[in-house]
């Protein structure tokens, strides 16, 4: 068993990251290797977003704080701490702040995938 509380994680800048525009931190909360599930808090500052990408794996986001978008092709949806978003496996898509409001998510990703 693993317990870790958020407070406890430094916030890492991931702004160099090419998937992201504008300010974005990263805590890594479980998994320190591609081989373990990994769970992390992705962090945006107002109107910070990443680009359209894809994922070989079913990706959940969990909404934590603030105000955010996720986004396919398709439609775009404004998400709110509480929200559980479920994005299928090669889904094109995007997420991040609005351009007036931080937003937060917990990611969770399974092991043997390395990108956000």
């Amino acid at each position: 068993m693993k317990i870790v509380n958020i407070k406890d994680v430094t916030p890492q800048e991931a702004s160099d990251n090419p998937i992201f525009r504008g300010k974005v931190s990263v805590q890594g909360l479980i998994g320190n290797s591609p081989d373990e599930l990994r769970v992390s808090v992705v962090s945006f500052s107002p109107g910070a977003v990443n680009v359209f990408h894809t994922h070989t794996f079913d990706q959940v986001l969990y909404v934590t704080e603030g105000k955010g978008i996720v986004a396919t092709e398709a439609e775009e949806v404004t998400v709110t701490p509480g929200t559980i978003i479920h994005i299928p496996a090669g889904e094109k898509h995007w997420h991040g702040a609005t351009a007036d409001s931080a937003f937060s998510h917990i990611a969770f990703m399974p092991p043997g995938e390395t990108s956000f």
